[in-house]
């Protein structure tokens, strides 16, 4: 990929630096990861825009390299409660069960990183809170 393909792009960050993001940007690569969820209250607290299918993102690994351009192929705004097994396994996490891929990104959700974001220590979600549903695909990689 010419480095220059990126300039511009709009950051993807995946979980935050450390293991979790490094092991996410990995299936990433490898093809085994190809959909994401967001909550819609992280994109509203940062100002940013929901995102829309046809957005081409650059993909950063922990040392804040971009490693990847993706495109997001379809975006769906659902609350919790009705992702489906099909979006839990394109996670590319290893996730065999909707509960089992819930359990993580709670415990995620949950955490004191992105509560520090939120502002909120003491934000939880339940079976209404909107997420960003997000499929994707990689158009190119950083050699």
């Amino acid at each position: 990929m010419d480095h220059d393909t990126h300039r511009g792009l709009p950051r993807a960050e995946f979980a935050f630096p450390g293991p979790l993001r490094d092991a996410l940007v990995a299936a990433i690569l490898d093809g085994s990861k190809t959909s994401t969820t967001g909550l819609v209250a992280e994109y509203e607290k940062l100002g940013e825009p929901l995102p829309a299918a046809g957005l081409r993102e650059a993909v950063v690994d922990s040392a804040d390299r971009v490693v990847a351009v993706i495109e997001l192929t379809a975006v769906r705004i659902a609350p919790l409660a009705e992702v489906d097994l099909a979006h839990a396994v394109a996670e590319g996490e290893g996730y065999t069960s909707v509960a089992e891929w819930r359990a993580g990104h709670e415990d995620f959700w949950h955490g004191p990183e992105l509560r520090a974001v939120l502002e909120d220590p003491a934000f939880t979600v339940d079976d209404t809170t909107p997420l960003v549903l997000q499929r994707f695909r990689v158009v190119d990689r950083v050699k």
